[in-house]
């Protein structure tokens, strides 16, 4: 079994950020690629602060140490030489298409990974760009990354069972996160279910039914949930969960996948909830 220790992640945003900082601390050589310079500093400053944080908490010896094993740059063609490249762009099918079949000629070993951290697009869409569809499957962590510790495991049909197995290994014995086996469908197990939750929340809001702090604080106290699930939509992101709720609609077409009214006009007014301030709730 081919051990895994150069990572390349693409997207240095909250999830790719997170999931660069996990295979740090497990000690893996990271590369983060970002589109920009800004994008780039902006991914500097995430993982620092992160790590200065689980440093004040005990959760990491020294996080200038973890720091040093993560390089954070502009040019993909630093992925080609890395085992497994982790792509945490944003939600949308084109974009992740294109940014796989650029990898597919970028990574030299023929035994790489390429693995999408997407939470609604099927695997098999990612696998077909590429001439590598037996090396290409869904890994899919959970925001905030070091905190939590599922990760879906997505093969689609064409992907080799040795290599789920690979990143098996490395998920759970190298990264120390908990594996799921999912099928290749839109959603896969926890979208599937949380989505429409969340859909149905913002249609009782959107209706009046109840206040925005009200539905929450129902189902915190009402049914033991960490926080209410429009709470939840504000720190996933408004856009994605509406993207997610998209896919699951084109899979399906399934009423309680549709995005309600009210998110798409939040999301074409930038309130995206926690990364922009502003959601069903108000953030400083």
């Amino acid at each position: 079994m081919n051990e895994v220790r150069r990572v390349g992640v693409v997207g240095g945003g909250l999830m790719g950020s997170g999931i660069a900082e996990v295979n740090a601390r497990a000690g893996k050589d990271v590369i983060v690629v970002e589109s920009s310079g800004s994008a780039v500093a902006a991914a500097r400053r995430r993982l620092e602060t992160s790590l200065k944080r689980a440093e004040s908490r005990g959760k990491v010896e020294a996080a200038d140490v973890v720091l040093g094993k993560i390089r954070v740059v502009e040019d993909l063609a630093l992925l080609a030489d890395r085992d497994i490249v982790i792509e945490a762009i944003v939600e949308d099918e084109r974009a992740k298409t294109d940014l796989f079949r650029q990898l597919d000629e970028i990574v030299d070993s023929p035994e790489a990974v390429l693995a999408s951290n997407t939470s609604s697009i099927p695997i098999m869409k990612l696998a077909v760009a590429t001439k590598r569809p037996t090396h290409v499957l869904g890994v899919h962590f959970f925001n905030p990354v070091p905190v939590l510790n599922l990760v879906e495991l997505v093969p689609s049909l064409m992907t080799d069972e040795a290599i789920t197995e690979r990143v098996r290994a490395f998920v759970q014995d190298d990264l120390g996160k908990t594996a799921i086996d999912c099928q290749d469908r839109a959603g896969f197990v926890v979208n599937s279910l949380l989505i429409p939750f969340i859909l149905s929340a913002i249609r009782m809001f959107e209706s009046g039914f109840a206040t925005a702090e009200d539905i929450d604080q129902g189902l915190v106290l009402g049914a033991a949930h960490p926080q209410g699930p429009l709470a939840l939509a504000d720190l996933i992101g408004l856009d994605t969960v509406k993207a997610v709720a998209e896919s699951l609609y084109e899979e399906f077409k399934e009423p309680l996948y549709a995005a309600p009214p009210l998110l798409a006009r939040m999301v074409d007014a930038g309130l995206l909830g926690r990364k922009s301030g502003r959601g069903f709730h108000l953030y400083d």
